[in-house]
């Protein structure tokens, strides 16, 4: 059995009278690519916030790389890498300046400084960028940058807060890739986004919903677990109109991009009926087909329930 990384029981913090998160149970195994997927303001960051020693619960316990949330803060914050959402860099600093910054923030070993600075270079691609401030940089290299310095002190957990919020497609994938490799390494990655494509990239998620877990799995138990019917995917001409006339008959339907969803028992039986209900009320159908529900299907099933 692998070793316990993180461990959090019955965690609940609130501000006032709101509740941020709401007695949350999860372990996260070492070597494993945990996400946390939900929507703005679920409690992901609030969340991430105490395992990293940066706030206390106002109830439960917890343990990160075998360290109390409660009491042993400092000691977290020495092993584990935090990857904010803002990146956490300074972009009136050059990039070696910062690179330099967070070496002695992490007391890296001034002999080590070097090569992990060259690393943190290659690692983000910017060599050639090393005098330049940071304010200047694109955003994938600035993300990436932000990562290296995160990770100076070789942390065996680390911590990423909507690490590719803002970033174009190609260096969201990029930086997943060099999750992976961390993750293949032995770290522990934690990550939240509410960027449902990305959570099939993880080994397991924890999909959150107004401060609590709603379900928990790898991407393929989640849509096996909570997706007993079909999904059903719908491109119509007038899409809102659509939904409207599909709720009329107390049909599940959620917008996607420029489609509709419509989750129903025995999909692939009951597109013709689907295609009739909407071509009588004025609707033209473009296409209507069976579609592997994906993680968003999951979600918005688990919300509508909830």
């Amino acid at each position: 059995m692998k070793e316990i990384a993180v461990q959090v029981n019955n965690l609940r913090r609130t501000f006032g009278d709101f509740v941020a998160v709401d007695h949350i149970n999860l372990q996260v195994a070492a070597g494993e690519i945990y996400g946390f997927l939900g929507p703005n303001g679920a409690g992901k960051s609030t969340t991430i916030r105490m395992l990293c020693g940066l706030l206390l619960p106002t109830e439960g316990s917890g343990f990160v790389g075998g360290f109390d949330i409660l009491s042993e803060s400092e000691e977290i914050k020495k092993h584990i890498g935090y990857m904010s959402q803002k990146f956490s860099l300074y972009d009136d600093l050059t990039v070696e300046e910062n690179i330099d910054f967070f070496g002695g923030v992490y007391t890296v070993p001034k002999k080590k400084r070097t090569v992990r600075k060259e690393w943190v270079l290659e690692m983000a691609g910017i060599q050639d960028r090393r005098k330049h401030l940071t304010m200047t940089l694109p955003m994938g290299f600035k993300q990436r940058l932000a990562l290296g310095c995160a990770i100076l002190h070789e942390p065996p957990i680390i911590f990423l807060d909507e690490p590719t919020s803002g970033v174009d497609p190609i260096s969201r994938r990029n930086f997943w890739n060099l999750i992976h490799e961390m993750s293949d390494a032995g770290t522990t990655v934690f990550v939240t986004t509410h960027y449902m494509d990305e959570a099939d990239y993880c080994d397991r998620l924890g999909l959150i919903y107004r401060g609590k877990i709603i379900a928990e799995g790898t991407p393929n138990e989640l849509k096996q677990t909570y997706m007993q019917r079909g999904v059903v995917e719908i491109e119509v001409d007038q899409l809102v109109p659509a939904m409207g006339v599909l709720d009329q008959h107390t049909i599940e339907a959620a917008i996607f991009g420029n489609t509709l969803h419509a989750t129903v028992e025995h999909a692939q039986l009951f597109i013709p009926d689907l295609k009739m209900i909407l071509e009588e009320a004025g609707i033209a159908v473009k296409r209507i087909e069976k579609i592997i529900p994906s993680l968003e299907d999951v979600f918005v099933t688990l919300i509508e329930v909830s």
